[in-house]
C-alpha cells in the first residue's frame, strides 16, 4: 500500500528523480490512500497507472473531484511546456518529451475511490483506513490505518487554526505511529492581518497606475485571495480594479467550492460572492490580452512558485514594469522562481531568456494554508496517547530538524527525520 504519490518539486536534483524508475514495481502496489489533491502529494499518480498500477486510488469526494482538474491540467501542461522547448530549441533534451500526457492522466481517475470522511474503508482484511479532517484545502484528509490493534496516522499537509474558508484539523486521541508534515515546522507565520496587507499594496500599485500579479496555487490559495478580495471590495477598502483568474484549473477548482458546500466553511451566500468576485479567463487569446494591457488590474495565475503555466508569460510582461507588484502568497520551495525572486533576484530565467524583475516584490505568508510550527505542536499537544514512534516528513531539512527537535524538548515523545529511501520495520 501506497499513501501519496506525489512528484518532487523545487531544486533541479530533486525534480530530476520524477524521472527515476519507482523503488518498487507498480503493479506490486495494491492501493493507494491518497490525503489530498496538490501535486507533490497526487501529481505521480499517473505515472504509477502507466508503469502498470491498477487501483484503487482512496481519496475523499472532493480530493477525487479536484484531482479530476489537476491531473490533466498537469498532463496538459507539460506536454506544453514539452511542445514550446522543442519549438524554441531551448531544452537539453532532443527532443523534450513530457514526464506524462493529458491522456496519462484521465486514464489513471478510473482508479479512484470515494472514502468518505470520518468512516471505517476496509482495504484489506485486518486492515482498516479512516479519513480524518485536516484542514489544509477543499477534502483534505489524514489518513489512520489501523491493522491487528496498531494505528498509524499520516497527517497529510495540516491546515491552519482558524483558518477562515477551510475546518479546523481533527483532533487525535492517539496513534502508535505518526507520520507529522513539517513544512513551516522552523517558523511563525507573520501575525498580521491578511487583508490589511493585501489592501496596502494593491493601493500603492493602483496609486502608480501598476498591476498587481499574484502567483498562485490553483487550488486553495487562488480561492482564498478570491475570498478575501470580495471582503475587501464589499467594504469599499480597496479600488474597484477588474480582478482576472487566469488559469482554468483555478476557474474549475472554484467551481467546486459550491459543489462541497459540507467540505469548507463558507456559507452559499460567501460561496455565491466569492466566486463572482472575478473574471475567469480561459482561452490563450483572452490571456495574451490580459499581459497586453497596461490599465490597473489583479491578476491571479497559476503556478504558485512561478514554476509553469501562464503566470511565467505573465511575469515576462509585468515584471520588467516597476509600476508593478508581483505578489506571492505561500510556500516556495527552494530552488523555484518564487523563492529567487523574494531572495532578491535581479532576473530569472523563462522559456530561455533572463526576464530583469524591476516590479515590487511583495509576498503574504499568513495566508499559508499549512499549519507552522506553534500550530503544529498546539495540534500534537491535543494527543492524549503519545506515539510510540513519530517521523517528521514532508520539510526542508532545517524545518523538518526543528520540528523533531520541538517534539523531543517539549513533549517527550521519541521523534526523527527519516532519509528519503530508508526502509523501516514496523513492530
Amino acid at each position: 500500500m501506497l499513501v501519496d504519490c506525489g512528484l518532487f518539486q523545487g531544486f533541479k536534483q530533486l525534480r530530476l528523480r520524477n524521472w527515476a524508475p519507482f523503488p518498487v514495481p507498480p503493479a506490486s502496489i495494491d492501493a493507494v490512500v491518497l490525503t489530498h489533491a496538490h501535486l507533490d502529494h497526487s501529481g505521480a499518480i499517473p505515472l504509477l497507472a502507466k508503469g502498470g498500477f491498477r487501483g484503487p486510488v482512496l481519496a475523499t469526494p472532493p480530493t477525487r473531484d479536484l484531482c479530476g482538474i489537476l491531473l490533466p491540467d498537469s498532463g496538459n501542461l507539460q506536454e506544453k511546456d514539452a511542445e514550446f522547448a522543442n519549438r524554441h530549441g531551448f531544452s537539453k533534451h532532443k527532443p523534450a518529451q513530457p514526464l506524462y500526457t493529458k491522456d496519462d492522466a484521465e486514464a489513471c481517475l478510473g482508479l479512484f475511490r470515494d472514502v468518505a470522511f470520518d468512516t471505517e474503508h476496509e482495504i484489506a482484511p485486518g486492515l482498516t483506513l479512516r479519513f480524518l479532517i485536516a484542514g489544509h484545502i477543499l477534502g483534505a484528509a489524514m489518513a489512520l490505518l489501523t491493522w491487528q490493534g496498531r494505528r498509524w496516522l499520516f497527517s497529510g499537509d495540516l491546515g491552519r487554526i482558524g483558518d477562515p474558508t477551510m475546518p479546523d484539523p481533527a483532533r487525535v486521541e492517539g496513534a502508535d505511529l505518526l507520520l507529522v508534515e513539517s513544512t513551516y515546522g522552523d517558523r511563525r507565520h507573520d501575525p498580521r492581518d491578511a487583508e490589511d496587507v493585501l489592501a496596502d499594496i494593491i493601493i500603492r500599485t493602483a496609486a502608480r497606475s501598476g498591476t498587481v500579479l499574484i502567483p498562485a496555487f490553483a487550488v486553495g490559495r487562488t480561492q482564498s485571495i478570491l475570498y478575501h478580495l470580495h471582503r475587501l471590495k464589499a467594504a469599499h477598502r480597496i479600488p474597484d480594479l477588474p480582478i482576472f483568474v487566469d488559469s482554468p484549473m483555478a476557474t474549475d477548482a472554484t467551481a467546486l467550492l459550491q459543489r462541497h458546500p459540507h467540505a469548507h466553511r463558507l456559507s452559499a451566500a460567501e460561496c455565491r460572492a466569492t466566486c463572482g468576485v472575478a473574471r475567469y479567463t480561459r482561452s490563450v487569446e483572452e490571456s495574451k490580452a490580459i499581459g497586453a494591457n497596461r490599465y490597473p488590474k489583479v491578476v491571479i495565475s497559476a503556478s504558485g512558485m512561478a514554476t509553469g503555466g501562464r503566470v511565467l508569460h505573465h511575469i515576462k510582461a509585468f515584471a520588467p514594469d516597476r509600476r508593478n507588484t508581483i505578489l506571492f502568497s505561500g510556500f516556495q520551495a527552494g530552488g523555484t522562481r518564487g523563492a529567487q525572486m523574494l531572495a532578491g533576484v535581479p532576473s530569472v530565467k523563462i522559456h530561455g531568456h533572463y526576464v530583469p524583475i524591476e516590479a515590487e516584490l511583495a509576498d503574504l505568508p499568513m495566508l499559508s494554508a499549512h499549519a507552522d510550527g506553534e500550530e503544529i505542536l498546539a495540534w500534537l499537544r491535543g494527543f492524549t496517547h503519545a506515539p510510540a514512534q513519530t517521523y517528521v516528513v514532508h520539510g526542508e531539512p532545517n524545518a523538518a530538524d526543528t520540528l523533531r527537535h520541538r517534539i523531543e524538548e517539549e513533549l517527550r515523545w521519541p521523534a526523527r527525520v527519516p532519509e528519503h529511501g530508508e526502509t523501516v520495520d514496523l513492530p
